[in-house]
This record gives structure tokens, C-alpha cells and sequence, in this order.
């Protein structure tokens, strides 16, 4: 007998420790433990009490309650990559990252299922709406203007009702296509090109500057520009050529020039001068006489106009029989009435 009341509370003690063991819970320091009773985490529309269990060591009923944890923890969340077009028309692919945490368990538990998916879905289509609304060079260079449009989007629609806050949203990467790239590129070498370009303009229009500002130094100093000729040589001969080239100032020959040869400039330019007057002379002449013999030229007939070569054709010589009178009187050419070629006169 007393062998069966010790089995008896054995199997008590151990029901008592495995209901007992069952009933405690631990919720970790990053969590939320919401506890449902009977399936019911609120009464009369209100949060139960002993609905949301502290971090630590907790107890619920066996069968009666059932606790469901809930992450406290920052969430990242990797939204796959979007293709869209921008609004000036530009095919892109762009991929984001949110972060997230929960602040309401009640709503994130109750509100909605699963609500890590929930907010992948939302990020998702959020994101293609921005890309349409957006323009490439936005998308490209106003990176915070589009994370916090973006941002705001999904915080309307997860924090009121999910109890849900986004923290944070990140654009990660904006694929453009190959033929956008290679356009890119070469804006961006033309502009570099262009800054260049400029610069070395820049810096030649200052060199010539300086260059004027020590001619005009030199140019009051002679001894100046030979030092500054030495100073050429010097730096020549420095590049240890085989073949030194000694440059000569332009000045040093147009003195030579000068002393050397202006008197005899000075001659040739009076001979020059005769040599104009002769000329004209000459010229004045020659008119003349073509004047007087065109006074004294004088055609007195048609026939005395000698013939051009190649225009008028050799007269031919006429019979003369039948042919009374001076020639100067006979008429020119085939008359009515008149006397034919060869003493023949026309029929009646």
C-alpha cells in the first residue's frame, strides 16, 4: 500500500514539474512576448492585461495561453532590383535596402501576416513608383531627395497599421544601359576636354603676358637679352646633343642691316624712281602716236577694207566682156532688171 502512494505522488510531482516546466517562458532583452489566451490578446477593445510580457523569466497557463514573440531588433531588408522607366524615358534597374523595426507588437502580430514580407511587397512597388516619377539625373545625383521620398511613401502605409517604423531606405545601385554609359563617358570626356582646353588658353594668355611685361624690360637693357641669350645656350647644351644651335636675335641683324646697306638702299630707291618716270614717259609716247595714226587712217571704200583671215572668203575675179563703163559704176550684187554675169540680160 504505502509502495502505491509513493508511485501515486511521483506521477503527481511529475505532472506538476512538467506542467510547471511548460508554463515558464524566457523572453530574450531584444524581444516583446504577446501573450493570447483563449486566442484573445484584447477585452472589450482594450490591450489585456498581461497581454505584453517584459523581457526576463515569465509564466503562462498551459492550454489555456499561448505566447508568441516578437523581434524588438533592427531589420534589414534587401529589396530586389526594380526595372523602370525614369521619366525622361531612360530604361533603368535599381535595387534598394531597407531597415525597419517593430514598436507596435500588438499591430505587427495582429494587423497583418507577416509582416517582414508585407514590407518587401510595399518597399517593392514603392520603388517603381519613384523610378516613374523620377528622371535619371535624379536617380543619379540627388540620392538622399529620392531615399526620403521613398521613405515616407512606405512609413505612411506600415506605421499606422502594422506598428511597424521605417528607419531608413538606401538606393544601392542604378544600372543604366551599355549605350547610356558610352554616352556618359564621352559627355564627360568633352567636358574635360573642355576644362582643359580652357586652362591651357588660360595659362598661354598669362605666359604672353609675362613675355610682353621682360620684352619691354629687355628691350631697354641690350646686355639683358645677351644674358638671356647665353642663358638659351645653357640650357641647350645641358640636353648633351652633339649638335649645338646658336640662335641669333632678330635685333642684332636688323642693326647690321642698317648700318651695312642704308645708304645703298637710299640709291637703289632714286634709281627706282627714274626708272618709274622713264616709264611713264615711255608710256605717254606710245599713246600718242597710236592717236595720230588713227587721225590719218582713212578707208576710202568698202573694198579697200583688207580681208579677215578665216572670216571673209577671197573675191573672185569677174568676166569683163559685155562689161561697159567704169567699175566703180557697175552696181554690187543681183539687181531686178540690172545686167546678169556675163553680158546676159533678163528675159522678158
Amino acid at each position: 500500500m504505502e509502495g502505491l502512494i509513493l508511485v501515486i505522488l511521483l506521477v503527481v510531482l511529475g505532472v506538476a514539474g512538467v506542467f510547471l516546466l511548460s508554463s515558464i517562458r524566457v523572453v530574450q532583452q531584444f524581444e516583446h512576448g504577446i501573450v493570447f489566451r483563449l486566442g484573445k490578446v484584447q477585452r472589450g477593445g482594450q490591450l489585456r492585461p498581461g497581454a505584453v510580457r517584459a523581457p526576463g523569466l515569465t509564466a503562462i497557463i498551459p492550454v489555456v495561453e499561448r505566447m508568441q514573440k516578437v523581434s524588438r531588433q533592427t531589420i534589414t531588408l534587401d529589396v530586389p532590383a526594380q526595372d523602370g522607366i525614369t521619366q525622361d524615358n531612360v530604361s533603368v534597374r535599381v535595387d534598394a535596402v531597407v531597415y525597419f523595426r517593430v514598436i507596435d507588437p500588438v499591430k505587427a502580430i495582429v494587423n497583418v501576416q507577416h509582416y517582414g514580407y508585407a514590407v518587401s511587397q510595399v518597399s517593392q512597388t514603392s520603388l517603381r513608383s519613384v523610378i516613374g516619377q523620377s528622371d535619371m539625373q535624379e536617380l543619379l545625383g540627388e540620392r538622399a531627395k529620392i531615399n526620403a521620398y521613398l521613405r515616407e511613401i512606405i512609413d505612411e502605409i506600415s506605421q499606422g497599421p502594422w506598428g511597424v517604423l521605417i528607419e531608413r531606405v538606401e538606393i544601392k545601385d542604378v544600372s543604366l544601359p551599355e549605350g547610356m554609359k558610352r554616352s556618359m563617358a564621352r559627355q564627360a570626356e568633352a567636358e574635360r576636354e573642355r576644362r582643359a582646353r580652357i586652362i591651357t588658353a588660360d595659362g598661354e594668355f598669362q605666359a604672353s603676358k609675362r613675355l610682353a611685361a621682360a620684352a619691354e624690360i629687355m628691350s631697354e637693357d641690350p646686355a639683358a637679352l645677351q644674358l638671356r641669350l647665353l642663358q638659351t645656350v645653357v640650357e641647350v647644351s645641358a640636353e648633351k646633343n652633339s649638335t649645338l644651335i646658336m640662335p641669333l636675335p632678330v635685333e642684332v641683324l636688323r642693326f647690321f642691316d642698317r648700318a651695312a646697306g642704308g645708304t645703298r638702299r637710299g640709291g637703289a630707291t632714286e634709281g627706282e624712281q627714274e626708272e618709274k618716270l622713264a616709264l611713264s614717259e615711255r608710256l605717254a609716247k606710245a599713246e600718242e602716236e597710236l592717236a595720230k595714226a588713227a587721225e590719218q587712217t582713212t578707208l576710202e571704200s568698202p573694198d579697200d577694207v583688207p580681208p579677215v583671215i578665216g572670216l571673209d572668203e577671197p573675191k573672185r575675179e569677174e568676166p569683163t566682156q559685155g562689161v561697159t563703163g567704169p567699175r566703180e559704176d557697175r552696181p554690187r550684187g543681183i539687181t531686178d532688171g540690172g545686167p546678169q554675169p556675163g553680158g546676159a540680160t533678163p528675159s522678158g
